[in-house]
């Protein structure tokens, strides 16, 4: 769950709180501020299980948190949904990787 530590670790620490709580086009701006944080996914489980009904948070608006809920009314906790899934994406990654970056052969050279 979210705590003092992650917050430590949050993008957004360094910018004014108030550029996350904007309307219309603004939003999109601010959802960019969530974009590469490392705690991204642990902000909006916090969101989401919290019902947090106001600003970008984890790069989502209240709209799109609220539609997720909607979607999804059989998550009983959203930090264990996402961060698995967070676990089991960086997992399939790193397997991936020795693959992507293995160097290319080219026959006859």
């Amino acid at each position: 769950m979210w705590n003092e530590k992650m917050a430590a670790r949050a993008k957004c620490r360094e910018i004014d709180p108030d550029a996350l709580f904007v309307q219309g086009a603004a939003q999109n701006r601010a959802k960019l501020i969530c974009r590469g944080c490392p705690v991204r996914t642990q902000c909006l489980a916090e969101a989401l299980d919290s019902r947090i009904e106001f600003g970008v948070w984890g790069g989502m608006t209240e709209r799109e948190r609220r539609a997720l809920l909607r979607r999804r009314k059989d998550v009983t906790s959203w930090y264990d949904l996402l961060t698995s899934a967070e676990k089991r994406y960086e997992e399939e990654r790193s397997q991936e990787e020795p693959v992507r970056n293995a160097p290319v052969v080219v026959a006859g050279h």
